[in-house]
């Protein structure tokens, strides 16, 4: 059976993520900051035998190298990079910059997507599928951009598609693929209520678009639904 790992998996996408490949009867690498107040995963892990949690950090990357060398021996078909953070406030608009917060942004929004793919990238290799998947925005785009603002937010997105088209080039010699995601406005802790969709229409769509992958495509900023994005 195909086995999908997937960063941030205690709430929201990655939550979704882990329900709707579990009940396909995938294996699940299931990778959390922290297991222990996990308890949503923990109910899912009750009910499917096929999920296995992993503590990671994906800003710490020696517990990205700590846990790809515990994970040495496995095949990852999909590699998903849902993990993110928000952190920009109102107080912290231009002129009143937080430049750590907007540090710590890039780390887990951009950085550690790529770190991901580098240090897992054997057990892609290894795979049927070949398949690396990062959560993106249409916040990233910056033919879009017209309300400004976010800066933190935009800047890391729009970096991460940057980041992940390249290494769509650079991989593709190994037939390994690269999908950049735009999962719509999902009503998630971080998408707030006022949301347009919710996660379970958002992850069955980028899981149709990742089902239905062939390499011609990859590199593609995508909507849920299979639309293509501008950069």
């Amino acid at each position: 059976m195909a086995t999908v790992l997937i960063t941030g998996s205690n709430r929201g996408l990655g939550l979704e993520f882990c329900r709707q490949y579990a009940r396909e009867g995938w294996d699940i690498i299931a990778c959390c900051r922290k297991p222990e107040q996990a308890f949503k995963l923990d109910e899912l892990v009750r009910q499917y035998n096929t999920i296995r949690i992993e503590a990671l950090d994906v800003a710490d990357f020696s517990q990205i190298d700590a846990l790809s060398q515990k994970l040495s021996d496995c095949c990852i078909d999909v590699l998903i990079n849902n993990a993110g953070v928000y952190k920009d406030h109102r107080e912290h608009v231009f002129g009143k910059l937080d430049y750590q917060a907007w540090t710590e942004t890039l780390l887990v929004n951009t950085l550690s997507p790529v770190k991901m793919a580098e240090a897992f990238l054997p057990q892609i290799q290894r795979s049927e599928k070949k398949l690396i998947a990062s959560i993106s925005s249409l916040m990233g785009s910056m033919a879009d951009n017209d309300a400004g603002g976010s800066i933190f937010y935009r800047s890391s997105k729009a970096a991460l598609n940057a980041a992940m088209k390249s290494l769509a080039i650079d991989l593709k010699g190994q037939s390994i693929g690269v999908l950049i995601f735009h999962p719509g406005w999902v009503k998630t802790d971080m998408g707030g209520t006022n949301a347009l969709i919710n996660a379970d229409e958002s992850v069955s769509g980028m899981r149709s678009v990742i089902n239905s992958f062939s390499l011609e495509h990859s590199g593609s900023f995508i909507k849920y639904d299979g639309a293509l994005l501008p950069w």
